[in-house]
């Protein structure tokens, strides 16, 4: 009986507060994810380190729920780890996991470059032929929220293009990931302009195979660059 007490009385809470309160609180949520992941992507929170939910709470101006609900779907993307008694820290760069998301990246981005040769609509490979463009355009002004940003497009582009819903699902999550590690072979290498450079050569190439409807090219770019990143990083751990 208390139980669904407590759910009317939860129902009813929700009906008080109205669709703009949830929306307001969502949107907090969001923001507070999209803070989140750019402070660990880009190793300003470092690997292993402890996120705690005063100081992100006292940083970011945001409330204690919104930043829990963040870190929770960080946890099921993999860039926080959650030790029950301990707290939330920001996932370790280890070899193995390194390997891990680059063999997922090898078959899933890989055959989502092949599908979206067979499959992409001409507005989609117009699309990413714009993004190519404007990911060269960062590299030339040293604008690294813009390459970011339209990195992030394309990805979301290129598994659209592919039209299959798992694929669309996947790639975005784990795009985070390999962020992550892009910024940190940049920092060791000292600097991201030539690894955004290689990175440019896959975008131009992939376009340029889905012009031609052209998969086995397709991939193979997309391949080709992926493993030059597993290389790279495998070099520096």
């Amino acid at each position: 009986m208390k139980a669904v007490d407590r759910t009317l009385a939860d129902g009813a809470a929700r009906v008080r507060r109205g669709p703009v309160a949830d929306s307001a609180s969502s949107s907090l949520a969001e923001r507070a994810y999209e803070l989140l992941v750019r402070k660990i992507t880009r190793l300003e929170a470092e690997p292993g380190s402890v996120l705690v939910e005063r100081d992100l709470m006292e940083e970011f101006g945001i409330g204690r729920t919104p930043i829990r609900e963040a870190t929770q779907r960080l946890a099921i993307e993999r860039l926080v780890n959650h030790l029950p008694k301990r707290g939330m820290f920001v996932s370790e760069i280890t070899a193995t996991s390194v390997q891990q998301i680059y063999e997922f990246r090898l078959m899933v981005d890989g055959h989502a470059a092949w599908l979206a040769a067979s499959r992409a609509t001409t507005e989609q490979i117009q699309e990413l032929a714009i993004l190519h463009k404007r990911l060269v355009r960062a590299t030339g002004d040293d604008d690294i929220d813009e390459y970011v940003s339209c990195d992030r497009q394309f990805y979301r582009v290129l598994a659209d293009a592919a039209h299959n819903t798992l694929m669309a699902d996947s790639i975005p999550r784990v795009f985070n990931l390999h962020l992550r590690l892009w910024f940190f072979i940049s920092r060791m290498i000292g600097g991201w302009h030539e690894i955004a450079e290689a990175h440019e050569v896959m975008t131009h190439e992939v376009v340029a195979a889905l012009g031609w409807r052209d998969p086995a090219k397709a991939k193979a770019a997309m391949e080709t660059y992926v493993t030059g990143r597993l290389a790279d990083i495998k070099r520096i751990l």
